[in-house]
């Protein structure tokens, strides 16, 4: 396997000094996914990466990325002053030597979906790099960069943001080809108050493109002027229903959706499977992204429809209660990440999900986190949305979802927990067959808890229930 860092070159990447030869295949943070020939990065967070250098070398690990030698450990090191500002620094080397065409995706809604998209679209075309998981901030974009293979045709980076300030330097480090903004929406306003204050964050990402970059945007916000402005100092391309990518129709049915794009007097579909109309904008975005990229608009259509959402981000899948009886239920794990824009998204897809005979539609709903001084009344506000009123039950965890527990009209109201866990002690008593589970919280609310207790109910089998 081809050296993805050799000691000279990550001695002059990060101005560290190798204590011995080595040439590294890959790059990691975590002992429990290390890999064999794996360069370990021994990062400072919750525990102190130093303390597992020794676990690394016992599982394979080339070489150690740390600011000093741990005592007892022989293998070679590269010994750096900080180690974090080493590997940003192995992150930047590593796109300045790649080859590959960058795409940079942000959003505070579906950057990960996005992401994967992109990896399923853009394999149509060529080899494809991607960041893993949510790897998307300080530490996660240097990683992705620094396991840039030397030779790929397509690379995907996502950048993410918490505070204001966040976005710049990442797109800075990133250099991408085409920068793309999914959407806007009410997320962390504890750190930013406005709506309009996200926006400006997250077009710091086109301020990072490379000379002649494309700068990708969505039309149809009302912060739209704002990513305009911050785009026009770059090529541009809007998507959306008012967009230059333009969205003409969805076509929703259970388990299928089908977007329809107008491009230059031509139309595109895009059949998703498993996907709620929310996913609709992701794809167009796509597209947009593969016309800036000129790549054939027809083949990437067709290569995004084998796109599947993620685990805890709308996946659906159907659990047999019952072999005998071939009882069953249908999860829509949604448990990843929660705002008000993506949980109206997910009502949307409970919405329209046909139960089975006798089953109803359940949603199970988690605190949404950071939304600042306004939660309460945001909270209180899912009870006007469709998607509740089409629900028969609404199960759900937290202080915050409790404001939403006690709007709802009293036949509505099923469990409310203060906790996750409290919840899927119940789970035995929250389903009965043909029931479809909508589970949607923000991560700090530990809904996936529900998820997981739901799944130890019945065994997985493939969702046969696909069409038109």
């Amino acid at each position: 396997m081809t050296a993805l860092w050799t000691h000279s070159e990550a001695e002059r990447a990060t101005g560290g000094q190798a204590t011995a030869p080595f040439a590294a295949t890959g790059l990691s943070i975590d002992t429990r996914s290390l890999r064999p020939g794996d360069l370990f990065v021994a990062l400072k967070a919750a525990r102190d990466g130093h303390d597992f250098v020794a676990q690394a070398f016992d599982k394979g690990a080339a070489a150690a990325l740390v600011d000093h030698v741990p005592e007892g450990v022989t293998g070679p090191c590269l010994v750096v002053e900080d180690v974090l500002a080493a590997l940003t620094a192995l992150g930047a080397a590593g796109r300045a030597r790649s080859t590959a065409r960058v795409i940079g995706v942000t959003g505070s809604v579906g950057k990960t979906s996005t992401k994967e998209m992109l990896r399923e679209m853009l394999a149509a075309f060529g080899t494809v790099h991607a960041a893993e998981a949510s790897f998307n901030n300080h530490w996660g974009v240097p990683i992705t960069l620094a396991r840039l293979p030397r030779e790929t045709d397509f690379a995907v980076v996502e950048i993410g943001m918490n505070h204001p300030g966040e976005i710049a330097p990442l797109a800075a480090l990133t250099r991408p080809d085409v920068a793309m903004i999914t959407t806007v929406a009410p997320a962390h306003l504890e750190a930013f108050g406005t709506l309009d204050g996200i926006a400006h964050e997250k077009s710091d990402i086109f301020s990072g493109l490379q000379p002649n970059g494309i700068a990708v945007f969505p039309s149809d916000l009302t912060v739209a002027p704002i990513l305009a402005k911050a785009a026009q100092e770059h090529r541009a391309l809007s998507f959306g229903k008012a967009g230059e990518i333009g969205l003409t129709s969805i076509r929703q049915t259970n388990s299928t959706l089908i977007a329809s794009a107008a491009v230059e007097g031509e139309t595109y579909h895009v059949r998703l499977v498993d996907s709620g109309p929310h996913f609709a904008m992701n794809a167009i975005g796509c597209l947009a992204v593969a016309k800036a990229l000129d790549l054939d608009l027809a083949l990437a259509a067709q290569a995004l429809g084998r796109w599947r959402p993620p685990a805890g981000r709308g996946q659906r899948e159907v659990l047999v209660l019952d072999p005998a009886t071939d009882a069953r239920f249908t999860l829509i794990d949604d448990a990843f990440n929660a705002n008000p824009a993506s949980l109206a998204a997910a009502l949307d897809v409970l919405a329209v999900s046909q139960p089975g005979p006798g089953g109803r539609r359940i949603a199970i709903l988690g605190d949404m986190l950071e939304l600042g001084p306004d939660e309460i009344a945001l909270h209180r506000a899912i009870a006007g949305h469709p998607g509740i009123a089409a629900a028969q039950i609404v199960h759900t965890v937290g202080p915050r979802m409790a404001e939403l527990w006690q709007a709802l009209p009293d036949a509505k109201r099923g469990k409310c927990c203060a906790q996750a866990e409290d919840l899927g002690a119940k789970a035995h008593r929250l389903v009965r067959p043909g029931d479809v589970v909508l589970v949607k919280g923000s991560k700090g609310s530990y809904v996936s808890r529900v998820v997981d207790a739901l799944r130890n109910l019945g065994h997985p089998v493939t969702d046969d229930t696909s069409g038109d």
